[in-house]
C-alpha cells in the first residue's frame, strides 16, 4: 500500500508521496514513488504512482524511453499536460497488456494508478488522475486535490482545509497532517515522505524535500496535531441528554 496526494491551488501545486512498499508484514521496503521531469523555462512535470510496483516502474521507464526519441510524441515535446496524461495512460496500458496475463496466472494484482501534474509553457497548470485502465480525469476548482493509494485516513483534513485559495505554506502543513493521520492508522504507509512544490508559471520546482524520521518539523507537526486534537476533544461538552441519566442506567443499543 502507499499514499500519494497532490493539491492544485491558485498559487501552485503541492505533491507528496510516501516511500513504503510491502508484500506482507516481514517484507517491507522503501521505493521512491515520485518522479520529476523538468526543462527549466519550458516545463515542469511531477508523477506520483501507486499500485503494483513493477507495473508503475515499467510504465514510467517506458515513458522515459519514448522521451529519448525526438521523432515521436513524448513528454518533452508535447504541447499540453493533457498530452502528458494521455502518454502516461498509453504506457500503463501497454505494460499491463504485456505483463497482466502472466501476473494474473500467479494471482498478482496488476492494478496501478498515477497522479500527474505541472505546467508546460503556453498553458495553465494542470493536474490529472490516471486510472488503472489508462483513462484519466482532471482536477478543477470543485475538486482541487487527488489522492491515490490509502486515501481514507488523510482525506478528512484535506476536505476541511483545502480549497483553490489555500496558501502554499498552509497546504504543506495540511498535507503533512494528512500523512501523519494515515500513518497512525495504517502501517503500510510510512516515512520517508517526498514533497515537491511547483509555483504558477515557474517552469521549475521551487522545493523538493525528503522527510525522514529525523525531520524536526514533521515531528513537531505530528506532536502538536495530536496534542491539539486531544485538547479539543477534552473541551467538547458532554451530551445534554446524559445530564440526568446515571451511567449504569443508560439504555442498551
Amino acid at each position: 500500500m502507499t499514499y500519494c496526494v497532490a493539491l492544485k491551488l491558485n498559487a501552485g501545486i503541492v505533491f507528496a508521496s510516501d516511500s513504503r512498499t510491502n508484500a506482507g508484514v516481514d517484507q517491507i521496503a522503501c521505493f521512491k514513488k515520485m518522479r520529476t521531469f523538468v526543462n527549466p523555462g519550458d516545463r515542469a512535470i511531477v508523477i506520483l504512482s501507486s499500485g503494483n510496483l513493477s507495473i508503475t516502474q515499467c510504465a514510467i521507464n517506458l515513458l522515459e524511453q519514448h522521451g529519448r526519441h525526438a521523432d515521436q510524441r513524448n513528454l518533452w515535446n508535447v504541447d499540453s499536460m493533457f498530452d502528458v496524461a494521455q502518454l502516461l495512460g498509453e504506457c500503463l496500458r501497454s505494460v499491463r497488456e504485456h505483463d497482466g496475463a502472466f501476473l494474473a496466472q500467479n494471482n498478482v494484482d496488476a492494478s496501478a494508478s498515477f497522479v500527474v501534474g505541472g505546467q508546460i509553457r503556453g498553458e495553465r497548470m494542470r493536474l490529472f488522475l490516471v486510472y488503472a485502465a489508462g483513462n484519466f480525469i482532471e482536477a478543477g476548482d470543485e475538486t482541487p486535490f487527488f489522492q491515490i493509494g490509502e486515501t481514507k485516513y488523510g482525506k478528512p483534513i484535506l476536505d476541511r482545509v483545502i480549497n483553490p485559495h489555500t496558501a502554499i505554506n498552509e497546504a504543506i502543513k495540511c498535507v503533512l497532517v494528512s500523512f501523519d493521520s494515515t500513518m497512525r492508522s495504517n502501517l503500510s504507509v510510512g516515512l520517508p515522505i517526498d514533497l515537491a512544490v511547483y509555483s504558477e508559471s515557474a517552469f521549475e520546482l521551487d522545493l523538493e524535500q525528503h522527510i525522514t524520521h529525523e525531520d524536526p518539523y514533521f515531528s513537531q507537526i505530528s506532536k502538536r496535531w495530536s496534542d491539539g486534537l486531544r485538547g479539543v476533544f477534552a473541551s467538547l461538552p458532554s451530551p445534554d441528554w446524559l445530564n440526568d441519566t446515571a451511567p449504569d442506567s443508560l439504555p442498551r443499543l
